[in-house]
């Protein structure tokens, strides 16, 4: 969806920095686009109705906001990522209702100790679109997406960059004093150098090919951070 509205309202133009898109690139057309957009969440409300089926009537609402959500990021009238709520909406979508989600379908009830989880992995989400926004700031700007970075500037983009690396690690000793878990949480600092590496290279580069490089680097960080998480919690129950 994003590929599609980016490309219809100019932020994907042919001088784009980032990866080639299949919109802007010709590959598929618009109305290949939406057909395609179609499927995928045909097969989501497909998913969905299982999920309902194990969890509750609940998750039908989650699942209505989410679609809502994902069309209207760069959709619809009021496409709210070209508004600056792209940020808290990665966030909250990538990080509490992922989590959340998934958990309670599992366990059939939430708990405090689920919503901690969600503050590092919708951080570091997070810090995947603050390296696409920085990078895309003059682009964004002359498409009148007024994005975080393009609002408050390429300097406090990086310190967003940064303070969600803050949040993501910082949060860790918190969540062991919080829920009592053990100290096998806290495994995810060892991918601390790498972030840092990422903070300096977004800082220091201005470069397109770098910063997609970097963009890249962020999510994977955030996997292998997410992949120890996990491990952490699961040797805590071992």
């Amino acid at each position: 969806a994003n590929d599609l509205f980016d490309f219809e309202k100019g932020a994907d133009a042919d001088d784009r920095i980032g990866p080639a898109r299949a919109a802007q690139s010709g590959w598929l057309s618009p109305t290949e686009m939406r057909w395609g957009i179609g499927a995928v969440l045909a097969l989501a409300v497909g998913v969905g109705l299982y999920l309902v089926s194990v969890a509750g009537w609940v998750l039908v609402a989650v699942g209505a906001f989410s679609m809502v959500a994902a069309l209207a990021y760069t959709g619809g009238p009021w496409p709210f990522g070209y508004k600056g709520w792209g940020d808290p909406a990665v966030f909250l979508f990538f990080g509490f209702v992922a989590v959340m989600g998934t958990y309670f379908v599992q366990v059939g009830h939430l708990a405090f100790d689920a919503a901690l989880a969600s503050v590092p992995v919708g951080a570091l989400a997070t810090a995947i679109l603050v390296v696409n926004n920085v990078r895309d700031i003059e682009s964004d700007r002359r498409a009148g997406k007024r994005t975080l970075a393009v609002r408050l500037g390429r300097r406090a983009g990086v310190a967003e960059y940064a303070g969600l690396f803050v949040l993501a690690y910082g949060s860790l000793p918190v969540f062991i004093f919080v829920s009592g878990r053990s100290a096998w949480v806290l495994l995810p600092w060892l991918t601390l150098p790498r972030a840092l590496s990422l903070y300096r290279t977004l800082r220091d580069e201005v470069s397109g090919p770098v910063l997609n490089r970097a963009l890249a680097a962020t999510a994977r960080l955030g996997f292998f951070f997410c992949l120890l998480l996990s491990a952490g919690w699961w040797a805590w129950w071992v």
